[in-house]
């Protein structure tokens, strides 16, 4: 090859080499950019879900019960500890420990899961009056001028304790004179939680 011909292919090689080089510029030693890169937020606890180890902890405080809180528009069973045993305590003691649980503030991991309750705290559960059925509950206020998520909390949880609703159904009536209503916890109820829960007639 003559020596003409040999200069015309270098500036062609020192082009093509410089390409390479900016394409890949760490291994031509050009040095990263220093600002900083925004990669989101820090993984978060799943949403609507408990760690093992606040629910080994909530069983030592006491006998396991479920109640239902509202999560992501919908209810979902939570893990607490009451200070009764169910098949030993008559239904209102049973009625009034899970209502207290239902009344009260979420623990902290549960606010960071996204757990929330409509119960209100003023609520309170008496027995049946004059002319109820025997099972029937009383609240301290309508069922039905209750917040539907409250109500639905409320029948769920209680016809999840087997104790206190041997049944599907919960009698449940307010202070007022209006006859008492047994209610349904259906699955359209737990998916939904602000329609009002099914009632099944008066008793």
């Amino acid at each position: 090859m003559r020596r003409s011909e040999r200069r015309g292919h270098r500036p062609a090689a020192a082009l093509a080499g410089a390409a390479l080089c900016a394409v890949l510029a760490a291994g031509c030693g050009i040095r990263t950019t220093s600002v900083p890169v925004d990669a989101g937020a820090a993984p978060s606890r799943v949403p609507c879900a408990m760690p093992a180890e606040d629910v080994a902890a909530q069983a030592e405080q006491g006998i396991p019960v479920q109640i239902y809180l509202v999560c992501a528009s919908q209810l979902v069973t939570v893990d607490r500890a009451v200070q009764v045993a169910e098949a030993k305590s008559d239904r209102l003691r049973i009625a009034t420990e899970l209502l207290d649980e239902l009344r009260r503030r979420p623990t902290a991991d549960e606010q960071q899961a996204g757990f929330s309750t409509d119960v209100p705290k003023a609520l309170r559960v008496s027995g049946p009056r004059t002319g109820d059925a025997t099972d029937a509950l009383r609240l301290s206020q309508q069922p039905e001028d209750l917040p539907a998520e409250a109500l639905a909390q409320i029948v769920c949880t209680f016809t999840e304790s087997e104790a206190l609703v041997p049944g599907e159904t919960v009698t449940l009536g307010g202070p007022g004179k209006y006859p008492a209503r047994g209610y349904l916890c259906t699955a359209e109820t737990k998916a939904s939680p602000k329609a009002v829960p099914s009632t099944v007639g008066v008793s």
